[in-house]
């Protein structure tokens, strides 16, 4: 008994070596933080279950890899595909706002960098895993089919050969070359809104000066402030509202119509998407403090935002940010809150 369990901790303790890893495949392949997060727990289930058959005809890491796919490809039969609204609906002008929410399922979800970047020596290697996280990579993933996707994602972001990928995907290397082939020109003709997005990694002097300055002018609420930092055809979204709007006096019009009640919010920094994000907390009337309200995304391009995506279903986002669900009032803040 000893023995066994001394095997199987050591098994388990292997399995763990790649779940980073494997959680960030799954969720370029899902697209949802949580569906990723469940199809590497399957994969880990299967593995430990089938480990006695497995001959070593292969590294452990590319068995795995073959299971989370076969696990991807099981989930995504359904066909369905995650998406941001400005993939699903027009702009809309903010005469014409209104809040119309669609279900979890239809969105693409954001993911904490710690949960599926692994920490590479090469900063190049750092930078493309980052890129290849970004909002607007994976909404392009999504337009693909799943075994273009899988394919794509091998070869490109994971860097496998197409011998590999053939022998994981149970096809000719011919096979691999041509989805590779009609991957990227599906994803030449879909330029996908945020593509442009320019983040240096780690955020150079005048992307971190940019930050700071709109930190300053979120939590003082400051329109004009803000509508100098952003592009003029600044994009904003808010899953799982269908709504985005498009330009500096829409967001900023909105912010103070609408979304008024976030006027006094504090931001706390997150690392999200292989981009600069911030956890809201919005001023709580009734107990004080401030509550959950969004965790945002910001894209960045030639000094602007170009992208401020803010996803809303708190209860889900913070916990998986390992984020706190209330922020106690500062010396003088109380009052506003009250």
């Amino acid at each position: 008994m000893t023995n066994g369990t001394a095997t199987k901790t050591d098994l388990d303790a292997e399995l763990e070596k790649y779940r980073v890893e494997l959680t960030g495949y799954c969720y370029r392949m899902l697209g949802s933080s949580f569906e990723a997060e469940d199809a590497v727990q399957d994969t880990m289930i299967r593995a430990w279950r089938s480990h006695a058959k497995f001959e070593g005809r292969s590294s452990l890491r590319s068995w795995l890899y073959r299971i989370a796919t076969n696990v991807c490809l099981d989930m995504l039969t359904a066909g369905n595909k995650r998406a941001r609204p400005m993939d699903l609906t027009e702009s809309t002008p903010l005469a014409r706002a209104a809040l119309s929410p669609r279900p979890d399922s239809t969105w693409l979800e954001p993911m904490p960098d710690g949960r599926v970047l692994p920490t590479p020596a090469d900063p190049a290697e750092a930078a493309l895993a980052k890129e290849s996280v970004r909002l607007a990579f994976m909404a392009a993933l999504q337009q693909l089919p799943a075994k273009q996707r899988a394919v794509l994602i091998l070869r490109e972001v994971l860097a496998w050969k197409a011998s590999e990928v053939a022998e994981l995907l149970g096809t000719s290397v011919a096979s691999v070359n041509s989805a590779l082939q009609r991957a990227r020109a599906t994803l030449a003709e879909r330029q996908q809104p945020g593509a442009e997005a320019s983040v240096s990694d780690p955020l150079d002097e005048e992307q971190q000066k940019l930050l700071e300055r709109y930190v300053t002018a979120f939590e003082g609420y400051d329109m004009s402030a803000l509508t100098a930092l952003l592009h003029e055809d600044a994009v904003m979204t808010m899953p799982p509202f269908d709504l985005w709007l498009t330009g500096a006096d829409d967001i900023t019009g909105f912010m103070t119509t609408l979304g008024a009640p976030c006027a006094g919010s504090r931001l706390v920094p997150v690392e999200v998407n292989g981009l600069p994000g911030f956890a809201q907390y919005k001023p709580d009337p009734e107990g004080g403090g401030f509550t959950p309200w969004a965790v945002q995304v910001l894209e960045i391009s030639e000094g602007r935002i170009t992208g401020f995506h803010c996803f809303l279903d708190t209860e889900r986002w913070f916990p998986l940010f390992g984020l706190p669900l209330r922020l106690e009032a500062e010396a003088g803040e109380v009052e506003q809150g009250a």
